[in-house]
């Protein structure tokens, strides 16, 4: 390892194992509106909240992450692995859902976990991904003050890796044979240059301007 390198560890628990309360709100709604249920592997499971949420629509959950996070649920399957590994400990074709929230730009390969998300996701199923919305008002204009996106800064450094413009997200997904791909946004974030968010009429006008983070939904074909 290069001297002063951050473990795998180390960069997993910088993250704190938790994403949004808005995150998780976007994601719960993109799964409803596509009657999604069934069973879920949740890859970059963390603290396991997000199943907290979700588990009244699935039968059950594995969930994936470098390290197991202090309450994870004991009714998670849990695996522990590498995400920047080749290969995933899940089987193929095997979920109804599969999600990576807040998990890919955590990566040094984002492409490999989206084939991975696809390989493990039964056919007709369905991948959701979230990540850091870099086309925000708040990310455009740090970008060009600071030439960093906002979620990609010195101090979110090394946990957050890749920086995904939307466009990348229907890229990749098309590369990996996925359908009906849809983005979508939080409708929630933070105003530039200070601590309050956009009232959410503003943001349900403005999403892509107005949101922190993206969501991508895709189905993998039967």
């Amino acid at each position: 390892m290069i001297a002063g390198a951050a473990s795998l560890e180390d960069r997993a628990r910088q993250t704190l194992g938790s994403s949004g309360e808005a995150i998780h709100a976007a994601v719960e709604a993109a799964l409803a509106a596509r009657g999604a249920g069934g069973t879920l592997a949740d890859i970059g499971c963390g603290s396991g909240r997000l199943w907290r949420r979700l588990a009244p629509r699935f039968s059950r959950c594995t969930g994936v992450d470098a390290v197991r996070f202090e309450g994870l649920p004991g009714d998670i399957d849990f695996r522990a692995a590498d995400l920047d590994g080749p290969r995933l400990p899940l089987d193929d074709d095997l979920f109804d859902v599969v999600t990576a929230v807040e998990t890919i730009e955590h990566l040094e390969n984002p492409r490999a976990l989206f084939r991975e998300l696809t390989r493990i996701t039964r056919p007709g199923g369905l991948v959701l991904v979230t990540t850091p919305n870099q086309l925000s008002l708040l990310s455009l204009l740090t970008l060009v003050t600071k030439q960093q996106f906002s979620a990609f800064q010195d101090n979110s450094y090394p946990a957050h890796r890749t920086a995904l413009l939307e466009v990348d997200l229907r890229r990749i997904a098309s590369e990996c044979g996925l359908r009906n791909i849809e983005t979508g946004y939080t409708c929630s974030g933070r105003m530039p240059l200070t601590a309050l968010h956009y009232p959410a009429a503003l943001s349900r006008a403005c999403p892509r301007l107005c949101s922190d983070n993206a969501v991508l939904c895709a189905v993998k074909p039967a």
